[in-house]
């Protein structure tokens, strides 16, 4: 039975056994059950490889300065687990989980005596966060992130009001496919029947991919560098750049968030929210517009949680994530000395990874921490060049004192910590605890 929110937890987690099970059979047993929660929601569905998150939230941010209220749904969770499910920003209280599971248990305890079988950890969380923001009225809009891939995810049973797909790169590939086509396949399978679809995915075979689904979907396309355009950026404090769609321009948005890649993830918040306005599913003015991207910021992604010493954190888990950490360091951090702390997974292109942020790091050292599938920074090691200024420590908290020493002596040091969002998540809490 299930008393308490720990008791949630360790039950959903508890799912994790049944590993991934690709396929939207138990999904739609379970909305059919719930009275079809799916299609009782106003829903904005993203996709990609890269970018989701922020994507998200740029999109809330704006809806909520123009005075609507927000669900949103993402993964995974930095800093609790009801940041999953959450509205404005704020996520769900521990009883509602507790609530809401009481609704989905029973359900997932009927499938498991059935031929489809239980539902794994991210079914049921997904089932939870449909049936709350169906049953909550005062909820507007939902944002809703893929988990993984986008046409078997679980996410994949609602039909939004618009499909974006932010990005295309090689991770997951044991079973998204292993070229840019199969992975690309994977993305588009959330485009639905005459649902506009927004895209920032840079390679031409991507592209192709998703112009060949939107077309058999009858659905309306908007690429980026294609239908709308970004220009003059500058680095600033974080970034400012002006963007053309449709008939309209926005002029010097500006955006707190570092990186040209959240210069890309910006126009694609907008470009949404452009064509939400032009099909007059919502108000929003240009001042509204403008002042939520400003205000958005997305926890663990080059995020600066101390000044002095400079400590930036930053979930690249992937080498398009490396690629854009990279580059943001290089437009940010010009004659800085740079401290790389490092840990993976060990399921990813560690090599790829590693050999670009070597080309920054004037030091880097590998570490490791408590996840079933992290990788051993032996195993980083490993797989780097062996300079001289490259060193590794199994122990992560001794690794960041051992390089928050450093930087904290030298004034013109930085130190960046990166690598798997799990990893992140847990020297958050440990570096905000000091």
């Amino acid at each position: 039975m299930i008393h308490t929110y720990e008791d949630a937890l360790s039950w959903i987690h508890g799912r994790l056994r049944l590993g991934m099970k690709p396929g939207l059979a138990r999904m739609e047993w379970m909305m059919e059950r719930l009275g079809q929660p799916q299609k009782k929601i106003k829903a904005i569905h993203v996709a990609g490889t890269n970018g989701k998150g922020s994507t998200v939230s740029y999109i809330r941010n704006m809806l909520q300065e123009a005075g609507y209220t927000v669900g949103t749904f993402t993964s995974p969770y930095v800093e609790t687990f009801n940041e999953r499910i959450s509205v404005n920003g704020q996520p769900i209280s521990n009883d509602e989980i507790v609530t809401l599971l009481k609704v989905i248990k029973p359900l997932a305890d009927e499938l498991e005596g059935t031929e489809l079988g239980g539902p794994t950890e991210f079914e049921v969380i997904t089932a939870m966060a449909l049936n709350y923001f169906a049953e909550n009225p005062d909820i507007d809009f939902l944002i809703m992130e893929v988990g993984l891939g986008g046409k078997l995810d679980s996410t994949n049973v609602i039909t939004p009001l618009v499909s974006i797909i932010t990005s295309i790169g090689f991770d997951h590939m044991n079973i998204l496919g292993d070229t840019i086509e199969k992975i690309s396949g994977e993305k588009a399978g959330i485009i639905k029947q005459n649902v506009p679809v927004v895209s920032a995915v840079e390679q031409q075979e991507a592209i192709e991919v998703i112009n060949a689904k939107a077309k058999e979907t009858n659905s309306p396309i908007y690429q980026l560098g294609q239908d709308f355009f970004i220009s003059d950026h500058k680095h600033k404090n974080g970034e400012s750049f002006t963007l053309k769609a449709h008939q309209k321009t926005f002029n010097n948005l500006t955006i707190a968030m570092k990186g040209t890649h959240q210069v890309r993830n910006a126009s694609l918040a907008v470009m949404t929210i452009n064509i939400l306005k032009n099909r007059g599913i919502v108000q929003i003015g240009d001042q509204e517009l403008a002042a939520g991207l400003e205000k958005t910021k997305w926890i663990g992604r080059f995020e600066e949680i101390s000044k002095k010493p400079l400590i930036i954190l930053d979930g690249a888990h992937n080498p398009e994530g490396i690629k854009s950490l990279v580059d943001t360091i290089q437009a940010h951090l010009k004659g800085k000395e740079i401290h790389i702390i490092f840990s993976a997974l060990h399921d990813k292109k560690l090599d790829t990874m590693i050999s670009q942020l070597e080309a920054v790091a004037q030091n880097l050292t590998f570490t490791t921490f408590d996840f079933p599938r992290a990788a051993s920074s032996k195993e980083l090691y490993e797989n780097s060049s062996k300079g001289e200024t490259i060193a590794m420590i199994d122990n992560w908290m001794e690794a960041v004192k051992t390089e928050l020493a450093k930087v904290t002596a030298e004034k013109n040091s930085v130190l960046v910590i990166t690598g798997s969002l799990y990893f992140i998540s847990e020297v958050r809490r440990y570096l905000l605890s000091k």
